[in-house]
């Protein structure tokens, strides 16, 4: 069954006028792990998510998006300790054609929220003229979300694209203080089949695409750990169940 993937990171005496330069860090390390080096939206939730944004903006996808630095800058323009913010990046994976759980929106699309605990934001958004069309855990899904394409009988086919990842800093009152379980900084993959794709048969080659997503999902956490100074981190899954181990028992890797 398919799991949500996170990232959470923290630092140490963190203090909130810092929030911003560690989200920076966190974001420009993307590019260089199969990720773009542009902001696709920006979004800041007050309190808790149960509240809808008090500031959304769309840059685009890649050639329109906005540098981390400007976007970030413009988000944090409402800093508050009970705020979050919540910036959303292409990064590319390998993934069976149509498998369009989490992939990036056309330009013009509108960025969801980023939990299941989002659920009664999404509806509260929609009534503000804030429609959700590119998410899943409680988030509206587009058109043909989830629909695989049908196969003919052959080896299913691999295509790399990229997919929409979360990035949200949690200012120390937000959500009763949730960044001492979620992290100062977490990363929301989305679902973690490109990991398992545990609804199909496991071909040569669908096991070499599934492990260079795993071999990027590991260089990039320890990038952005590395690029903010974090002093610990947790690679975890909604669920509670561990990604290597499953992974492991996927390849055949078990005792």
């Amino acid at each position: 069954m398919a799991d949500t993937l996170y990232l959470s990171l923290w630092y140490p005496n963190l203090r909130l006028a810092a929030l911003g330069d560690k989200l920076i860090a966190v974001l420009g390390a993307f590019a260089g792990h199969g990720g773009e080096d542009r902001v696709y939206s920006a979004t800041v939730w007050p309190v808790d998510w149960s509240e809808a944004p008090v500031f959304q903006r769309i840059y685009g996808r890649a050639g329109q998006g906005a540098g981390a630095s400007a976007a970030v800058a413009e988000a944090l323009e409402l800093l508050h300790d009970d705020y979050a913010y919540e910036f959303q990046v292409g990064w590319d994976l390998w993934e069976l054609e149509g498998a369009d759980d989490d992939v990036l929106p056309q330009a013009g699309g509108d960025a969801g929220p980023s939990t299941a605990r989002a659920a009664l934001s999404a509806s509260r958004s929609a009534q503000d003229g804030i429609s959700d069309s590119s998410a899943q855990d409680g988030r509206a899904e587009p058109s043909g979300a989830g629909v695989r394409a049908p196969t003919t009988g052959g080896p299913p086919r691999w295509v790399r694209g990229p997919r929409l990842v979360r990035v949200t800093g949690f200012g120390p009152l937000f959500d009763e203080g949730a960044y001492e379980q979620d992290g100062h900084i977490r990363i929301d993959f989305g679902s973690d089949a490109p990991f398992l794709e545990e609804d199909v048969d496991l071909e040569r080659v669908g096991a070499r695409h599934i492990e260079e997503n795993v071999r990027q999902l590991l260089d990039l956490a320890a990038a952005v750990e590395k690029a903010s100074g974090a002093t610990a981190r947790l690679l975890w899954s909604e669920l509670g169940e561990s990604l290597a181990q499953r992974l492991a028992e996927r390849l055949g890797m078990s005792n």
